[in-house]
């Protein structure tokens, strides 16, 4: 449903609506499973982004300069015109104080509503609330409303609709379609409204969505987000595009984090960016995306899919720490669960996805993956126990090309989804072409993923498709 789009009925009975606060980033949902999912939004000032703000100014001072001299007052007098705010500045979607009632009911089931109480959003928080729902039905899809209002007994002011879908039982063998994404910030988006890849997603109709991290990038100018403030400032700019937010209000998503949308570009605990230390950039990314205890899950979409959500920042050894067996991405705890699970399951196709590559192949001066000369002892270790399965593929973010890997000799898959918008695309010469490669791309777009069953076998499908949609490359596997 759009936008506080209602019938006309309705609309005569439903008050009218108070002044601010609004819900100018949406509803996003995730970690979604057979019986629960977790909810997040904010409230803010406007409806959505101000887009008729001021340009942020280009420093003048290198970014390491500011960087390493760490000072607020100099960040914010090399980027923020004299005598304005954030608030004055382009796509600006401050937050704002104010109560937020969250209402459920299976789509089909307007009767079994659940209202949860009034609560206050949490200022320390950027403006944010979260809740966990349990106790979901399998496999059905759910209508979400959402009312705010500025303080206890004062009048509604925002109202809105969003939706998501449970997984569905492990026995039922249901068709399925998902997408996955990767790379996005504001200023390379290729529409006034976000990216193009959402609204060509949304005609898909996918049952649910991943996001592979570097969401946003504190460290591209306009402004380099130096300190908290200008790095909260960016996700509410980025969550107040419309063609985006419509469709995190519509979709079950899964948001995966990575070096750009934590700190800076390949960070690792021996980093911290301008004023902003490695814990606190971990913490940010929990507060403006929905949040478990375990940052990693693997969740059964029935008889023929199976995915596991891979963390790769939290657990990491440092990158210059010596390659061996002491030195892990995963981290020993997740590795394990990673390699349990995988040969406990009896999903018809496995799928595991990560914010960096395991296959590559990457760049020889990079040194951020299990595809990098840096990390070969458990980039070796993970690749041969994957080989030792029929059924695994691997699909990946991080690479701004796409790609579909597949080393001679091995059972091993890696497909790259590649960047958001074509602005966002490089790093790869595109005619150089790896034995490994069975499909190379230097453009944007997503990956679709496509499961069902067909003449008595399953069927997995992946089309890899431009900023549009368009199928640029497809393979298949059946079983």
């Amino acid at each position: 449903m759009p936008r506080r789009t209602l019938p006309l009925l309705l609309l005569l009975l439903v008050p009218p609506l108070a002044a601010a606060p609004y819900f100018g980033n949406g509803v996003h949902n995730g970690y979604a499973d057979q019986t629960s999912v977790v909810l997040w939004t904010r409230l803010t000032k406007t409806p959505g982004g101000k887009t008729d703000g001021r340009r942020f100014l280009e420093p003048v001072e290198q970014r390491s300069e500011l960087d390493q001299k760490a000072n607020p007052a100099e960040i914010w007098a090399a980027q923020v015109p004299p005598g304005l705010t954030l608030e004055d500045m382009e796509g600006a979607c401050p937050g704002m104080r104010g109560e937020v009632r969250l209402t459920y009911h299976p789509r089909t089931r307007p009767d079994a509503r659940i209202a949860t109480p009034w609560t206050a959003v949490d200022v320390d928080r950027n403006f944010t609330r979260q809740w966990r729902l349990s106790d979901l039905a399998p496999g059905t899809a759910y209508v979400v409303e959402l009312e705010a209002r500025s303080a206890p007994g004062d009048a509604v002011s925002d109202r809105l609709t969003g939706a998501f879908q449970t997984a569905p039982h492990a026995e039922e063998a249901r068709a399925l379609t998902f997408c996955v994404v990767s790379c996005h910030d504001y200023p390379r988006r290729d529409a006034p409204g976000g990216h193009r890849i959402y609204p060509a997603m949304a005609a898909l109709k996918p049952d649910f969505y991943v996001h592979t991290g570097d969401i946003e990038y504190y460290d591209r100018p306009g402004p380099y987000a130096l300190t908290e403030e200008l790095m909260r400032f960016k996700w509410d700019r980025l969550y107040a595009l419309p063609l985006q937010r419509d469709f995190w209000n519509q979709v079950t998503s899964y948001f995966m984090k990575d070096d750009h949308d934590v700190l800076t570009n390949d960070a690792s605990s021996d980093k911290r960016y301008g004023t902003v230390s490695w814990e606190r950039g971990l913490q940010l990314f929990e507060e403006q995306t929905p949040g478990t205890a375990v940052p990693y899950k693997t969740i059964r979409w029935g008889r023929d899919l199976q995915i596991w959500l891979t963390e790769g920042r939290y657990f990491r050894s440092r990158n210059t720490d010596p390659d061996g067996p002491d030195k892990s991405l995963f981290g020993a705890e997740q590795k394990a669960w990673l390699f349990r699970t995988l040969l406990a399951s009896d999903a018809t196709f496995k799928v595991v996805i990560c914010a960096n590559p395991i296959v590559g192949p990457d760049r020889a001066n990079k040194r951020d993956n299990l595809a990098n000369s840096n990390w070969s002892h458990e980039g070796n270790e993970i690749r041969a126990f994957l080989n030792r399965m029929e059924n695994v593929t691997i699909i990946t973010g991080d690479r701004h090309w796409q790609y579909v890997s597949q080393p001679p000799g091995t059972r091993l898959w890696e497909f790259s989804v590649g960047s958001g918008s074509d602005q966002h695309a490089g790093g790869w010469q595109p005619d150089d072409v790896r034995p490994e490669h069975r499909f190379l791309r230097v453009k944007g777009g997503f990956l679709s993923g496509h499961v069902a069953r067909s003449e008595g076998k399953a069927v997995l499908r992946f089309d890899l498709r431009d900023v549009d949609g368009a199928v640029v490359h497809t393979e298949s596997f059946s079983r």
